[in-house]
């Protein structure tokens, strides 16, 4: 029985240990901001589903100890992820409690959301379940981004992303679909990409 990249750690993966990062996720942000400048020093930034905090260790890494960085994930952060400008709230995104704390806590400069959900092998269960999480991000994004924030989602490839940029052209000057290099070969995700909110 053959195996696929998942099963061993690939050249993305070990740069990351080697690197101190939880995951090799982090490639994918540090690409994205490096071509269409997502981040600067002294940002405030939301982390949609964040752990085990590859995301949230680039972002502190970049702001240098400027802005501040809140995380939210169901699931608790690497033991090694902290920060004095790092807050994480451990809870559903969709939850009431969480929406309040992190509407307290901003408006943002930046919302990256890296989450997704629990697959199943089944690609049509799994874009749907994706799809799901990525309009509860742009409602988010919507919802609590500066005028002038940027925003990057994860999303598995369906039909569905015209429809998503679109809206997302609504309040952002410019929304486009971006892979980047550290995205697995065989692997069907994207980023939508919100550049400037209106």
């Amino acid at each position: 029985m053959g195996t696929n990249s998942y099963e061993k750690p690939d050249y993305w993966s070990k740069k990351a240990f080697s690197e101190g990062y939880p995951a090799r996720s982090v490639y994918k942000l540090k690409e994205i901001d490096e071509k269409f400048g997502m981040l600067e020093k002294g940002y405030k930034v939301l982390d949609l589903g964040s752990a085990p905090g590859s995301w949230t260790v680039f972002l502190l890494r970049k702001l240098e100890g400027s802005g501040c960085v809140v995380s939210v994930d169901l699931n608790p952060l690497s033991k090694n992820v902290k920060a004095d400008n790092l807050v994480f709230i451990q809870g559903d995104l969709g939850s009431e409690e969480v929406r309040t704390r992190v509407q307290a806590l901003g408006p943002y400069d930046l919302v990256v959301c890296d989450a997704a959900p629990l697959t199943t092998g089944n690609r049509t269960v799994d874009t749907a379940r994706s799809q799901g999480l990525v309009e509860m991000a742009i409602w988010y994004a919507r919802t609590m981004l500066k005028t002038g924030g940027n925003f990057t989602v994860k999303i598995f490839q369906n039909g569905e992303q015209q429809d998503l940029l679109r809206n997302m052209k609504t309040f952002f000057t410019s929304a486009r679909g971006f892979k980047p290099e550290a995205c697995r070969s065989e692997s069907f995700e994207t980023y939508l990409l919100g550049i400037s909110r209106k």
